[in-house]
C-alpha cells in the first residue's frame, strides 16, 4: 500500500464560515474573590474598540484546528528539502537555526561598539579562518549578501588589481556552462562577454580558451563543477592557459558542496572565487530568504577586499576599515551576520570529516536523481526528450 502523502487539501473555509451564533472560546466565571474592574476606567474609554460587525464566533478548538492546517500549507523542512535551481544543496539542520537565534547573536545593534561584541567578531573571524582552509585561500570577505553580489564583488577586485598594474583589459570569457548570473555580474563591472562553447562532454573547450585568450582578456568566469554537474577535470591547464597570457581566474562556488574535502579551488589555480552559504553551509535560502556570498581570494588580491575585513590583535577582534586599495563597501554594516553565524555553526558541527561526508552524499544524491529522470528526461523513446543528451550530472 502506498503511504505516501503527494498532496494537500486545500479544502479549507474561511473562519468567517465557520461562525456560529453564540459560540466562544473561552469563558472566565465570576468570582467573589476578585472584584469587577471596569475596563474603561483602566485603559481609557477612547482606547475601547467597538464591537467588530460580523465577527466570527467560534469555539477554541475550530480556531485552532483551522489556523493549525493553514501553517501544513507552507513549505517548510519538515515537509521537504530545499531545492534550488542547478545548485548542490544541502541539509539545514535545526540546530544552526537554534544557535543563530540566541539572544547575543540576533538581537545586536550593528552599530555597538567593538568592545562590546567580541563573541560576536570572534564568530566572524573563525568563519573566515575555516572557509579559508576549506577553500586553500588566503584571504576572505564575509560582506557580500547573496551569490551574485559575491560575483560582483570578485570582478571589480580582479578590474582593480589590473588597473592598478596598468592593464586597461575590456574582456572576459565566460563558458556556456557558466552559472547564469557571471555575464550579468561582468557586464556590470564594465566587461564585454565572449562566450565559450562546451565541448561534447559537456567541459570547456581547450581550444576554444586558448583562441581567444589574448592581453585584452582580464578573466576566465569558471563554474566548477559547472552548472551541468560536470567537474572541470582540466582545471590545471585551464589555470595555466589563463595565467600565460596575463588573466585571472574567478570561480563561481554555486556548486561547491560538491567538492569539500576533496580538492580546493586555492589548488587548482583559482585566483578569486564567492561561496554562497545559503547553498554550501546550511542557511535555507530556496525560498528566496537572505543569503551570504563571501568572496575568497589568494593574498596578492587582498588588498582589494571590501570594507571592512575582520582582523584579531593578540586577543582583541576589530573591524578593519585602513585598505585604502579596498574596492568599497558593498553592504550596509558587515553583511547578513545571521546567514554567518548558521554557517560557522555548520561546518563547526561537522568538522574536517563530516564536510567530506556531505560531499560525497551530495554527489551520490544529485546521481541517484539523474539517473531516476534518465528515460524521462534524457533519452525518451519518442524522440521528445528535452534534456543536453548527454545525461550526466
Amino acid at each position: 500500500m502506498n503511504t505516501r502523502t503527494t498532496h494537500i487539501n486545500l479544502d479549507e473555509s474561511l473562519i468567517f464560515e465557520k461562525s456560529a451564533q453564540g459560540r466562544i472560546g473561552f469563558d472566565l466565571p465570576s468570582s467573589e474573590d476578585f472584584p469587577e474592574i471596569k475596563l474603561d476606567e483602566v485603559v481609557g474609554e477612547d482606547n475601547i474598540r467597538e464591537e467588530i460587525s460580523d465577527f466570527p464566533e467560534v469555539s477554541e478548538v475550530d480556531v485552532v484546528r483551522h489556523f493549525t492546517r493553514l501553517s501544513n500549507w507552507n513549505y517548510h523542512i519538515d515537509g521537504g528539502p530545499y531545492p534550488l535551481g542547478s545548485c548542490t544543496m544541502k541539509y539545514n539542520p535545526k540546530v544552526n537555526e537554534y544557535i543563530a537565534n540566541l539572544q547575543g547573536l540576533s538581537t545586536t545593534h550593528p552599530l555597538t561598539p567593538e568592545n562590546f561584541v567580541q563573541g560576536n567578531l570572534e564568530a566572524l573571524y573563525l568563519l573566515s579562518e575555516n572557509l579559508k582552509e576549506i577553500t586553500g585561500m588566503d584571504a576572505v570577505s564575509l560582506q557580500p549578501p547573496a551569490g551574485a553580489s559575491g560575483e560582483l564583488t570578485g570582478v571589480l577586485i580582479l578590474r582593480s588589481f589590473l588597473e592598478d598594474k596598468g592593464e586597461h583589459r575590456r574582456k572576459i570569457l565566460i563558458p556556456d556552462s557558466a552559472h547564469g548570473t557571471n555575464p550579468a555580474s561582468a557586464a556590470i563591472a564594465g566587461y564585454s562577454v565572449e562566450t565559450l562553447i562546451s565541448d561534447e562532454h559537456g567541459c570547456l573547450n581547450l581550444n576554444a580558451l586558448e583562441k581567444e585568450m589574448d592581453d585584452d582578456v582580464a578573466a576566465l568566469m569558471l563554474t566548477n563543477p559547472n552548472t551541468m554537474g560536470i567537474f572541470e577535470s582540466d582545471i590545471e591547464k585551464i589555470s595555466q592557459i589563463v595565467h600565460a597570457k596575463g588573466g585571472l581566474i574567478y570561480m563561481d562556488g554555486a556548486n561547491f558542496n560538491a567538492l569539500m574535502g576533496y580538492t580546493r579551488p586555492g589548488d587548482m589555480g583559482i585566483d578569486v572565487l564567492h561561496l554562497n552559504l545559503h547553498k554550501t553551509f546550511s542557511t535555507p535560502h530556496g525560498g528566496g530568504g537572505p543569503g551570504s556570498g563571501p568572496v575568497i581570494c589568494k593574498e596578492v588580491l587582498a588588498p582589494y577586499l571590501p570594507l571592512p575585513t575582520v582582523w584579531q590583535d593578540e586577543n582583541t577582534y576589530r573591524l578593519n576599515s585602513d585598505c585604502p586599495n579596498s574596492i568599497g563597501r558593498l553592504h550596509a554594516f558587515y553583511g547578513n551576520f545571521g546567514m554567518a553565524v548558521r554557517a560557522l555553526c555548520y561546518i563547526l558541527t561537522c568538522g574536517r570529516e563530516g564536510l567530506k561526508e556531505l560531499s560525497e552524499i551530495a554527489v551520490l544524491n544529485a546521481n541517484y536523481i539523474r539517473r531516476r529522470l534518465e528515460e524521462v528526461w534524457f533519452q525518451r523513446s519518442d524522440g521528445r526528450g528535452r534534456g543536453s543528451g548527454n545525461g550526466r550530472l
